[in-house]
């Protein structure tokens, strides 16, 4: 013990001569070689301009005090346009919304115009070009300093090259922003840059009550989710609108509700992939939908969401409010399509037998490569059991030529499947790479643009010659109208929409001397077609319930299983057919029945057996 107290003594007694030595020798050092301050403030203020940022921040850091009373537009004239889809559409009512609330008055003319927004679109490279254009020209034409603002998914993509260009923008705003309007508005006056384009998990816009340009019009955009999750390789919306969410069904049923008030009577309901819509919040009330809820073997790059209520119980509640308001739906994802929503469009005479199938491709490897979750051979089956379930559906679609790694091979098999499916419309663009996409960086883009404009020609010219048969096969049929508005053709003239998505043209006058207008129905016989129109007698107004009671056919026949019942719109007919008709008492082995459906004139083509005839069913 006494030993190791003696040596602790020891150690204590040495260490400040260790301490001493230490301070001895830095001291010495630094003497030798004394340590420089770093770069001062005034330093990095001077070089500040060297050395240029190259991305460029998402909300600015403004020092400019703003009160609310600097939020009020005062009555300034702002003009809003549009470009892009649909969604865009709905967006830009969204942000007419905010600034009525800040009061902003909207004007129609640019010099007379305080505030000029863009709603942008960056899908592909011509949309953003268009853009650039447009800014350039509202520079040389405007005789007085204007606010100019980007919205949307161009302002998300290149914010960094918008303050670039000197004098064309004073603001950009993304598309989960818009509530921040009268804000970067307020800093813009200020001498500023304004910009937001932050991105948000929760953003619905769910109480806004979008504010449409045209009160009068009968169609609405319903937003009921914003964002994507599907991560397509080819494809700019993940990126630019963020991650999936969905809006919550009670704040989509009251909007609806406020449209029918309105006397809209038709409404479209829309989202990037309507399909995977699921309200997740508190709200817990669901319909029992038995059976699997999409087409099994599709694959799919997220965790499929649980719980929650799914498209078919907002579709179905939709379908609901309204027996005289249209609904349809844009856009589905062939791989997450559920089959209680088919069974609902078969169901409700009020949703429209139109269901949009983008393809993308017809070629196995390119699907792969383009991210898609399907084949060629999966789609085709669900189209398949599209048409088994809706007989009378019209499908559209969207197609992209010349995607990185497509040869003349996989375009054939794009053609093939064009011809194969019959589709109302395509939707047919060449490939234009993105930045940020899976695409940009893991493949590349070596299809040559002149390869890439020959392939989009054809296959326009192949879905232009499919249309036009369909089409023509309407004619001399009776179908029910939704007139939309006056024609462009002629004021005499007005236009609207079939129940599969056609658009029909026929006079504003009837025989009786009645006056139609934006939101009748109206009974019409088509007379001519091409691939994109029919032209059509109109014959008188109606209802959506008086032309659904009595556009129901009975088909009775029996197979090897029994007896089936199917009930399908048809045309103002009440058929019942038995084995009886068809050649005799008994079983009939395969029988099969192909409509175009939808008329009142039609040919039926039974076949069982060797046997065959044609029925023709008249008014």
């Amino acid at each position: 013990m006494a030993h190791f107290l003696k040596k602790i003594a020891s150690k204590s007694r040495e260490l400040p001569r260790r301490l001493h030595l230490k301070a001895s020798v830095c001291l010495a050092l630094r003497s030798k070689a004394e340590i420089k301050d770093g770069p001062g403030l005034s330093h990095f203020i001077a070089n500040s301009s060297r050395r240029p940022t190259t991305i460029s921040p998402t909300l600015e850091q403004t020092t400019t005090y703003l009160s609310p009373e600097d939020y009020d537009g005062q009555g300034r004239m702002v003009k809003l346009v549009t470009y892009g889809c649909q969604m865009n559409v709905n967006d830009m009512e969204v942000v007419r919304s905010f600034l009525k609330q800040s009061n902003y008055n909207e004007t129609e003319e640019l010099q007379k115009a305080d505030v000029v927004l863009l709603m942008t679109c960056s899908i592909r490279e011509g949309a953003e070009e268009k853009v650039w254009r447009e800014l350039k020209r509202i520079k040389h034409v405007a005789k007085r300093k204007q606010t100019v603002g980007v919205l949307g998914c161009m302002a998300e993509r290149v914010r960094h090259k918008l303050f670039d260009q000197q004098g064309l923008c004073d603001l950009v705003a993304g598309p989960d922003s818009y509530r921040d309007l009268p804000r970067l508005l307020a800093v813009s006056r200020s001498g500023q840059h304004a910009i937001n384009v932050q991105l948000s998990l929760e953003e619905t816009y769910a109480e806004v009550a979008p504010v449409r340009q045209d009160s009068l019009t009968k169609t609405a955009f319903v937003s009921i989710m914003r964002g994507c999750d599907n991560m397509c390789t080819y494809c700019i919306v993940p990126y630019t609108r963020g991650r999936e969410r969905s809006r919550p069904i009670d704040s989509i049923l009251e909007e609806i509700r406020r449209l029918s008030g309105e006397g809209v009577r038709q409404v479209v309901l829309l989202g990037q992939n309507v399909n995977s819509y699921r309200d997740m919040s508190e709200s817990t009330f669901s319909l029992n939908f038995d059976g699997i809820q999409s087409i099994p073997d599709f694959r799919t790059v997220y965790k499929p969401k649980q719980g929650g209520r799914t498209f078919a119980t907002l579709l179905d509640l939709a379908s609901r409010i309204d027996p005289e308001m249209r609904i349809r739906f844009t856009s589905p994802h062939p791989k997450d399509f559920p089959r209680p929503v088919l069974d609902l469009i078969a169901e409700r005479t009020n949703i429209c037998k139109q269901i949009h199938l983008p393809a993308q491709s017809g070629d196995n490897g390119v699907l792969e490569r383009m991210g898609r979750g399907y084949t060629r051979e999966l789609y085709l089956s669900l189209v398949e059991e599209v048409y088994a379930r809706i007989p009378n559906v019209s499908l559209t679609s969207d197609f992209i030529s010349g995607f990185c790694g497509e040869d003349e091979k996989a375009h054939q098999a794009t053609i093939d499947l064009i011809k194969q499916v019959k589709y109302d419309f395509c939707y047919v663009f060449p490939y234009s790479m993105r930045e940020k996409t899976k695409a940009y960086h893991k493949l590349v883009d070596d299809v040559p643009d002149d390869v890439k404009r020959r392939r989009h020609e054809e296959l326009a010219a192949v879905f232009r010659n499919e249309a036009a048969k369909l089409h023509a096969s309407l004619e001399g049929s009776t179908q029910l109208v939704l007139v939309e508005g006056e024609s462009k053709r002629s004021k005499e003239k007005v236009s609207g929409r079939i129940d599969g998505g056609t658009k029909a043209i026929f006079d504003k006058m009837l025989d009786n001397g009645e006056i139609l207008s934006a939101g009748d129905y109206v009974k019409v016989q088509v007379t001519s077609s091409n691939s994109q129109t029919l032209l059509a007698k109109p014959i008188a107004r109606t209802t959506l319930s008086e032309w659904s009671a009595c556009n129901v056919v009975e088909l009775h026949f029996v197979n090897k299983t029994g007896l089936i019942s199917a009930l399908l719109a048809l045309g103002f007919v009440t058929i019942n057919l038995s084995t009886d008709s068809v050649g005799g008492p008994g079983e009939v082995a395969g029988l099969s029945l192909f409509l175009r459906v939808g008329t009142t004139n039609f040919q039926n083509t039974f076949i069982a057996g060797d046997m065959k005839r044609k029925i023709t069913c008249q008014n």
